[in-house]
């Protein structure tokens, strides 16, 4: 076997780094290509923050009655609950 002036053990150490680098860098561009959930990190990612949007008592006291869990006088005196028991503005 010949090598160019003596430099192939230069190659036989280089060439094991260089694949590592090149695997490890395409793992690392199909993470960030594929992920695109939100990050776990504490939210540093770059897209918009994603808007968690909660139901209102009345809300689910009007979905409650729209699907028929509750009747109309339950829905009736439901309201009337919640519209005394709101928190004031300040």
């Amino acid at each position: 076997m010949m090598y160019w002036n003596g430099g192939g053990w230069a190659w036989m150490a280089f060439m094991p780094l260089l694949w590592i680098v090149l695997i490890a860098l395409a793992v690392w561009a199909v993470v960030r290509l594929t992920h695109h959930t939100a990050p776990r990190d504490g939210g540093t990612h770059r897209g918009p923050a994603p808007r968690e949007t909660r139901e209102t008592p009345e809300e689910i006291l009007d979905r409650r009655f729209a699907s028929g869990e509750i009747d109309a006088d339950t829905y009736a005196e439901a309201r009337k609950h919640l519209a005394a028991h709101r928190p004031r503005p300040r």
